[in-house]
């Protein structure tokens, strides 16, 4: 009882948190001139993988490779297939050019650069494979020229927001808001995660399904709560930015620092999620071009779900 009762409440502060998180965000975008799109990049996308971040630090201290390893891919498929999905079916994601043709394929070369580092066995016939301390900084390198592009990208995209109504409150108002909503996501995607990881203890579920699917949406559940309430307010660009944002912030970033703190020890049949991550950002890619539109509409929402469904099913039978 006391499990359910701390994954509820888990919930509720992640939904208050991510409505917090969206009104002091986008407030102090319209202050400073700052695209929506830039917003949900950074500030949005970083602070809702905190989750993950604080994951992988404790069991990278404790070496625990599973987790560090099934909470980085677990998520990404998580957002790329469930929140997307969920966010679509809300509301039309109609996305830039810039999403389209750099933040989108940035993610996707995340998930390629991962399958390449960590299969030392495939590419070098090494004994073991490895995401050593030196793959880790060359994803921290990769992910400071993301961080440069989106500097970039707020100086060329400051004429985005002439027409929108500037932000007349007090900035002290917008940053408390935004530390109370990360604040909120914070706690309660960490007591979703200790509900859930309890209940599934319970159910004597092996620890690469746990770390895969419960870990991996619970730490999740930030994006999820943000991105959804985004498309509740009608603001794709950080619906949207918020997933490709963390998914790019997971590998380069998490993994990263990760790695640095202790080498990662890669078993080959993660290869498998590894690819189904790499797939689900290839759709959100290819999903641009149906029809012409750039945007992901409800019914490629519907198959981004039914695609994580099938997947946890495999998850399940494999065991």
């Amino acid at each position: 009882m006391y499990e359910i009762l701390i994954f509820l409440l888990g919930f509720i502060l992640l939904i208050k948190g991510a409505d917090f998180l969206i009104e002091g965000a986008s407030s102090i975008a319209r202050k400073l001139d700052v695209p929506d799109l830039v917003v949900g990049l950074t500030i949005i996308s970083f602070g809702t993988s905190v989750a993950e971040l604080f994951v992988n630090l404790v069991a990278s201290v404790q070496n625990n490779n599973d987790i560090v390893i099934g909470n980085i891919l677990g998520s990404n498929i998580f957002n790329s297939s469930i929140i997307l999905g969920i966010s679509a079916i809300i509301f039309p994601l109609k996305v830039k050019d810039t999403t389209v043709w750099k933040e989108i394929p940035l993610s996707m070369l995340a998930a390629v650069a991962f399958i390449i580092v960590a299969n030392d066995q495939i590419i070098d016939s090494a004994q073991v494979s490895v995401i050593s301390r030196i793959d880790g900084f060359v994803f921290l390198l990769f992910f400071m020229i993301f961080m440069h592009y989106t500097i970039s990208l707020a100086r060329e995209h400051r004429r985005l927001f002439e027409e929108e109504v500037p932000y007349k409150g007090p900035i002290i108002k917008a940053v408390i808001f935004i530390i109370l909503g990360l604040g909120a996501l914070i706690v309660g995607g960490q007591w979703v995660v200790r509900g859930a990881v309890a209940i599934a203890a319970k159910m004597n579920v092996s620890n690469s399904l746990i770390s895969l699917t419960i870990v991996a949406a619970g730490t999740s559940m930030p994006e999820l709560a943000t991105s959804t309430v985004a498309a509740f307010k009608k603001k794709p660009d950080i619906a949207v930015a918020n997933i490709v944002g963390s998914n790019i912030f997971n590998i380069f970033f998490i993994l990263g620092i990760s790695a640095l703190i202790n080498p990662v020890e890669y078993n080959r049949a993660q290869n498998f999620d590894a690819i189904i991550c790499m797939l689900v950002s290839v759709l959100m890619f290819l999903f641009m071009f149906t029809l012409g539109k750039k945007s992901f509409d409800r019914k490629e929402g519907i198959l981004l779900i039914l695609i994580y469904a099938a997947y946890v099913s495999y998850l399940v039978l494999r065991g």
